[in-house]
């Protein structure tokens, strides 16, 4: 019964389902991405939880978000774990890391999307996002 209904949906009709499906955003390639390097990363404890990061904001280790050293403040970047492939969208709000050898500090919530929150650090390649 259904079947029919569907083949005789407009294509116009059809596309436009599919445009304003939140789930197919999600899975729409991602903005254009811009390789800035790699190295080692890191993440926050949860015992920083509430504290005022650079930005002025309260860090929350549930958000996705990260410290660099020089990247402006809500910079998107795409922090993906080499040994896995996982990766992940942070925003920064935060200066750091002052780990001598680190590239990024990242929150336990971006740590667990990419693996790396029981090893405490892995290695990452890094990609700016343009907005």
């Amino acid at each position: 019964m259904l079947l029919p209904l569907l083949l005789t949906a407009s294509a116009a009709a059809q596309e436009a389902e599919i445009t304003d499906n939140p789930i197919v955003e999600i899975v729409q390639p991602a903005d254009e991405e811009t390789e800035i390097g790699g190295g080692m990363a890191s993440y926050y404890g949860k015992e920083l939880a509430g504290n005022r990061t650079a930005s002025g904001e309260r860090f929350n280790p549930s958000h996705l978000t990260a410290a660099h050293r020089s990247l402006p403040f809500g910079s998107r970047v795409r922090v993906t774990n080499v040994a896995n492939g996982d990766s992940v969208i942070v925003r920064i709000n935060d200066r750091g890391p002052f780990s001598h050898g680190r590239v990024i500090d990242v929150s336990h919530a971006a740590a667990r999307e990419i693996g790396m929150h029981r090893s405490g650090t892995a290695r990452v390649k890094l990609a700016l996002l343009d907005d």
